[in-house]
């Protein structure tokens, strides 16, 4: 069966690179994509549709999913109007305030909802080790470092986001200190977090655990945009069908 997918914010960084994405799976194609203003431009062989029509394309259309890496707000706009029409949504768009939040969970109660900070599986594995890795070593310092291009508008990242959670939940911690300037001396049980944003960098995080005069460093760096848009896709291949609820990338990689 192929599976007909809509794509969001198509000239963006990761649009362009989930329609490629849809293009190359051989179980997929693209129903359509959109843009804010496409004034006639394609994306690999793609036209691109006016955004202000998603909800008429959704029902002209009809895709088995959608995948979205736009703006939180767009994003939630986007998921409401997929869960009118019965269709799965696929997002990997960050920066959700409580309102975006509730509006994907809100849509899981109609469609099946799959929102992930990060759709490269090795980052997945890397949640799983982390988590592992504090466990083994209590009381040890843990710093995390994350990366990405001068042009991403959220600090910390989605990723970064999802590894703290993963360390708090595995060890003991008094809070999160970002940054750290003039007279700081490091507290006991705090994580320090630490965003950089430069060039076209695609995408590093590394969790620094030291104690016990040895230090463990947990590093996973993407290399190409691409691994996102095909893990995307692989997401929305197998989200299509299932029934409502909200889901995330390790249901993915589980099964």
């Amino acid at each position: 069966m192929t599976v007909g997918i809509g794509v969001t914010g198509a000239t963006g960084r990761m649009g362009r690179e989930v329609v490629a994405a849809v293009a190359d799976h051989e179980d997929c194609e693209v129903a359509f994509a959109v843009n804010r203003d496409p004034d006639g431009e394609r994306v690999d062989g793609v036209e691109l549709e006016p955004a202000a029509r998603f909800d008429a394309l959704l029902a002209e259309r009809e895709p088995d999913a959608v995948i979205d890496f736009t703006g939180p707000e767009s994003a939630a706009d986007y998921a409401r109007a997929c869960a009118e029409i019965g269709v799965a949504f696929v997002t990997g768009t960050t920066g959700f305030g409580d309102d975006g939040l509730a509006a994907l969970e809100d849509a899981g109660d109609e469609v099946p909802v799959l929102h992930a900070p990060n759709f490269a599986r090795g980052v997945q594995a890397l949640v799983n080790v982390v988590g592992q890795a504090v466990r083994n070593l209590p009381g040890y310092d843990v710093e995390l470092v994350e990366t990405h291009h001068n042009g991403k508008r959220d600090a910390p990242s989605g990723t970064a986001n999802r590894l703290l959670d993963e360390i708090e939940a595995n060890g003991e911690f008094s809070g999160r200190t970002h940054g750290r300037e003039g007279e700081a001396p490091r507290e006991d049980g705090e994580i320090g977090v630490h965003a950089l944003r430069a060039g076209n960098i695609t995408g590093e995080h590394e969790v620094v655990l030291a104690g016990n005069d040895e230090e463990v460093r947990l590093t996973h760096r993407a290399e190409d945009r691409g691994v996102f848009a095909a893990g995307a896709v692989d997401a929305a291949v197998w989200i299509a069908g299932r029934k409502a609820g909200n889901y995330n990338f390790a249901d993915v990689i589980d099964e």
